[in-house]
């Protein structure tokens, strides 16, 4: 019978709408909630900023600009990094969740206030949340990069993981043979969710026994 897939790489064929098997209900019971590592946000202070300036009066600043167009700052609670650029917005990275992302672009926002600027803070938004799962059983790449060739890129004399690129929601997954993944591009917990509930069958059925 020929297989058909969906946009997201599921089985589309008679047979995948059957009821899965209980020991891979079991399985997928038994995997745990994606562990977020760091989180990207952005924002506007809405002024001009003067980057030399600000790097030699802010502590744990540097700028380089023949290397990169922003000032790099840093705070420690929350521990994080900030992009600073001259148009005013910021990239902040290193939270673990979006209260702490909102939480320190306010913090580098009254940074910048007390230098004296007319610092007007708005646009906030989480713009990727990188986390991890591990599913607790070996994955058999080569295969599922065949099965799904349409949505993987895998090469592992350049590089140990598959790379499997998902419809909806937009994220990328970096899926090893040890079953540790690591899930890029989601905007929110619910898109994490979201692509586990699309990825976790699918890894189930190409579990190495």
């Amino acid at each position: 019978m020929t297989k058909k897939f969906d946009e997201n790489g599921n089985n589309q064929s008679v047979e995948s709408n059957q009821p899965p098997p209980q020991s891979m209900i079991n399985i997928w019971l038994d995997i745990e909630e994606p562990v977020v590592h760091n989180i990207v946000a952005t924002a506007n202070f809405n002024c001009r900023l003067e980057l030399p300036k600000i790097a030699i009066r802010v502590r744990n600043a540097e700028y380089n600009p023949k290397r990169f167009c922003a000032v790099i700052m840093r705070i420690f609670e929350p521990r994080t990094t900030a992009m600073l650029f001259a148009s005013g917005k910021i990239v902040v990275t290193g939270a673990k969740n979006e209260r702490l992302a909102c939480l320190a672009c306010r913090k580098f926002a009254r940074i910048v206030q007390k230098l004296g600027y007319d610092v007007k803070f708005s646009d906030f938004k989480v713009q990727n949340v990188v986390s991890t799962v591990d599913m607790k059983f070996p994955i058999r790449l080569d295969k599922l990069a065949i099965v799904h060739s349409q949505f993987c890129t895998y090469d592992p004399d350049f590089f140990p993981a598959l790379i499997y690129r998902m419809v909806r929601p937009r994220t990328v997954l970096l899926i090893f043979v040890s079953g540790k993944l690591i899930i890029t591009g989601a905007r929110n917990r619910t898109q994490m969710k979201e692509t586990m509930e699309h990825i976790g069958p699918v890894l189930c059925s190409f579990r190495k026994k």
